[in-house]
């Protein structure tokens, strides 16, 4: 078992920026890799960046791509999303998860990001 706690959600202006934080503990040693996912009122939950655990290859969503960036220390065991010029629609629940295989499966609480116009 993987357990995830999210934090750095918050209340921020429309071009301003925020860093999420995700930090693993449990099993870390099983990690392969991390994502972010996010999910607005009403919508389902979407992918937003990924990154592979020893690697550091990362992948993005094309609607963020540019303006968020997804790290990780591995000696902290600890994700990070840090996310530039946000807009509106980037409003929702960010959520982390990590996979050992293929599948993402385990998950955080989420935390609230709100971009205010």
């Amino acid at each position: 078992q993987v357990q995830l706690v999210e934090s750095g959600g918050r209340v921020v202006q429309a071009g301003g920026s925020l860093r999420l934080s995700c930090a693993a503990s449990g099993r870390t040693a099983s990690i392969a890799g991390m994502g972010w996912f996010r999910q607005a009122p009403g919508k389902e939950r979407e992918y937003v960046a990924g990154i592979n655990w020893t690697g550091g290859s990362t992948y993005y969503a094309e609607s963020v791509k540019g303006r968020f960036t997804i790290s990780r220390d591995n000696a902290k065991n600890t994700g990070y999303l840090q996310m530039n010029n946000l807009k509106p629609e980037d409003t929702a629940v960010y959520y982390c998860s990590v996979r050992s295989g293929i599948l993402y499966a385990y998950w955080g609480q989420g935390t609230q990001v709100t971009v205010s116009s």
